[in-house]
C-alpha cells in the first residue's frame, strides 16, 4: 500500500487524567485513519502532522508542529479545554529550511497542572489568513512530592521491514500507553529505521500476508537531507502515533538506526546501498532531521538547514521525585572492535559526557534518577562475527573496552552514595529485567542495581542476548521469542511503565506486552546507594 507525502479532578492526577478523550478526537477527526493527514483548508496553512510536546518539566515546555508551506507558528495554551482564557505564545517562522517544522518554547507555566494548547499556522504575508487549529494537552511535572509520577518507555519503531498495517490498526501500541494516560513517555532510541527499507508486502512464515503503508522515503536507504526527513514523516502516517503525541509529552533519544545500523564516528561503509560512505555525513544529515522533527531542549536546527546546534544527552528534571538523564551512546563513542583493549578514556560516553554525567548525578537531588540508556550494560550485542555494538563483550572477567568507563561510573555512584538510580533501556527488541550485584560480578567496587529493557514498540522481535559477567547481573525475569525478527503480527510489542509514588517514594517498574498485559512488576525502595 503506497501514500505519497499529505498534501488531548477527584484528586488531581485522577481528574487530570479523565477529560483528554476530546483533544485526541479532534486531532483524528477529519482524516482516515492511515490515508496519512489531509488539509484542513485549501490555499491556507495547515498543521495535519499534528502536534507535539517534549522534555516538560514543572514550569516549561516544546510544542512542535509542521506545515504544509510557509507559515508563522502561534501557540495559545489555557487551563481548560474550552479556551476560555489563553495566554499566547509567539512561535517562529516556518520554511524550507526546516522542512517547514518549528518549536515554541512554553515558560512560566503552572507547576503540576494540566495544560491545553493549540497551535495555528497563520500566511506570513496575512496573518489573517490562518489554518485549522490543531490542539493538544499535558501535565506539567508536579512542584510537590506527595503528587507521584508515573510514565512509559519502549523503543524501536518501524524497524526490520514493519511499518505501520492497516490490516491489524497500524502501531496499535500507542493507542494502548495512551488510554494508560501516562505523565510522559521515554522514547529509547531507534525512534526510525534510516536503513530499513519498507516493502508494500511481507510474506510470513505461516503464509500470512503482511501489507505496509509505504512512501518513496522508505523505498530506499536513507542518505539524503529530505530522505531523513521522509523517514520521521513516516510514523506521523500513524493515527495512533498523531493522537499519541497530541496527548502524551515525550523525551526522546537516538540510537543507531536513526543513521544506520551500529554506525559509529568516523566510520567509512563498505555497504554497497550507500553512494555516501561517510558515516559522519550521513549522521550530521540525520542530527539535522531528528532536531526538526522532535521537541528537544538541549538540540536546535538552525533554519537555514545548514546544522544541528546543543547536544543528545541532558537532564530533564520531572519534579522532586525524579530527575531523567538523557545518554547519548552514540555520537562520543570509538569504534566497534573486540572490546578488549586494557585503556579506553573514549569508550561509549566520550570522556567529556561522563564527566558530565557524574556531575549531574552528584548535584541532583532528586529521589530516583533514572539513567536513560539508549544500549544496554551487561546484555551482549554483536556486531558481525568479532566486533561488538554495546559495552558487553561477553568476557565476563575483568572490565575492558567500553566496560572500564561503566566501572568508573558505577564507582563513583557507589563512593559518592548516589541513591535512587535505575538503568532504563530498549534496543535489544526484548523485555526483560536484570539485577546486578558486586558478589557475583569480576568487577566489585559498586553498589547493586537494577537495568529494565523493553521494546520494541512496532518492530521485530528477536530473541534474549546474553549476559556478560563482568558487573555481576542476574536475568530476573526475561521475555524473548525462539526465532529472529517476529513480526508484530507473530509477537507482543512491549513496553515498560514506571510509577513512583508519592507518599512512599517507592518506585514500581512494569513490563508490559501488547494486549494490556502485565508480564512482570518490581517495587523498588528509595534512598538506596545503586538500589
Amino acid at each position: 500500500m503506497s501514500l505519497s507525502a499529505p498534501g488531548p479532578s477527584p484528586a488531581r492526577r485522577t481528574v487530570l487524567r479523565g477529560s483528554l478523550a476530546a483533544s485526541a478526537a479532534a486531532l483524528t477527526a477529519g482524516g482516515g485513519a492511515f490515508a496519512g493527514p489531509a488539509f484542513a483548508l485549501s490555499g491556507r496553512p495547515s498543521a495535519a502532522w499534528g502536534v507535539q510536546t517534549g522534555d516538560v518539566t514543572a514550569h516549561s515546555g516544546l510544542v512542535w508542529v509542521r506545515s504544509d508551506r510557509p507559515a508563522r507558528m502561534v501557540v495559545e495554551t489555557s487551563s481548560t479545554a474550552s479556551f476560555r482564557r489563553v495566554r499566547r505564545h509567539h512561535g517562529p517562522l516556518l520554511g524550507p529550511g526546516s522542512d517547514f517544522t518549528g518549536t515554541t518554547a512554553l515558560r512560566g507555566l503552572p507547576p503540576g497542572e494540566q495544560i491545553h494548547y493549540r497551535v495555528t499556522l497563520a500566511d506570513p504575508d496575512d496573518p489573517r489568513r490562518t489554518g485549522e487549529p490543531v490542539v493538544g494537552t499535558f501535565r506539567t511535572a508536579p512542584a510537590r512530592r506527595r503528587d507521584g509520577v508515573r510514565f512509559l518507555w519502549s523503543g524501536d519503531i518501524a524497524g526490520q521491514g514493519w511499518g505501520i498495517n492497516p490490516d491489524i490498526g497500524g502501531f496499535r501500541a500507542y493507542e494502548e500507553m495512551r488510554r494508560l494516560d501516562p505523565d510522559f513517555f521515554l522514547c529509547s532510541g531507534d525512534t526510525i529505521y534510516a536503513d530499513g527499507v519498507i516493502q508494500p508486502r511481507v510474506t510470513l512464515p505461516d503464509g500470512r500476508i503482511w501489507r505496509n503503508v509505504t512512501t518513496p522515503e522508505k523505498a530506499k536507504v536513507a542518505e539524503t537531507l529530505d530522505e531523513y526527513r521522509g523517514n520521521f514523516r513516516y510514523n506521523l502516517l500513524d493515527h495512533n502515533v498523531r493522537a499519541f503525541n497530541a496527548q502524551v509529552p515525550s523525551i526522546v533519544q537516538w540510537d543507531d538506526h536513526e543513521v544506520r545500523n551500529n554506525w559509529y564516528p568516523g566510520q567509512i561503509l563498505d555497504d554497497p546501498r550507500y553512494t555516501e560512505k561517510d558515516v559522519d555525513v550521513l549522521a550530521a544529515r540525520a542530527s539535522r532531521a531528528f532536531a526538526e522533527y522532535f521537541p528537544v531542549s538541549s538540540l536546535h536546527a538552525r533554519g537555514d538547514g545548514t546544522r544541528t546546534e546543543g547536544r543528545m544527552h541532558r537532564v530533564v528534571r520531572y519534579g522532586p521525585l525524579l530527575d531523567v538523564f538523557v545518554l547519548d551512546m552514540r555520537s562520543y563513542r570509538n569504534a566497534n572492535s573486540p572490546g578488549r583493549q586494557a585503556d579506553d578514556t573514549t569508550g561509549i560516553l566520550g570522556a567529556e559526557q561522563l564527566e558530565w554525567l557524574k556531575r549531574e548525578l552528584a548535584r541532583s537531588r532528586a529521589v530516583w534518577k533514572v539513567l536513560a540508556a539508549d544500549m544496554p550494560l551487561g546484555l551482549v550485542v554483536p556486531d558481525g562475527s568479532t566486533d561488538f555494538e554495546a559495552i558487553a563483550q561477553g568476557d565476563p572477567g575483568a572490565p575492558l573496552g567500553r566496560e572500564l568507563q561503566i566501572a568508573e561510573l558505577l564507582r563513583f555512584v557507589k563512593h559518592r552514595r548516589i541513591t535512587g538510580t535505575v538503568w532504563l533501556t530498549a534496543d535489544v527488541h526484548h523485555t526483560s529485567a536484570q539485577h546486578y550485584a558486586p558478589e557475583r560480578a569480576a568487577f566489585q567496587d559498586f553498589a547493586p542495581f537494577w537495568e529494565f529493557v523493553s521494546g520494541p514498540l512496532a518492530a521485530g522481535a528477536f530473541p534474549a542476548s546474553r549476559l556478560d559477567g563482568t558487573f555481576g547481573p542476574e536475568r530476573v525475569f526475561v521475555r524473548a521469542p525462539e526465532r529472529a525478527n517476529l513480526s508484530p503480527m507473530e509477537s507482543p510489542q512491549y513496553f515498560g511503565e514506571v510509577d513512583i509514588d508519592g507518599d512512599s517514594g517507592e518506585l514500581t517498574v512494569r513490563l508490559r506486552a501488547g494486549g494490556g498485559t502485565v508480564l512482570f512488576s518490581k517495587v523498588l525502595q528509595p534512598g538506596l546507594v545503586g538500589q
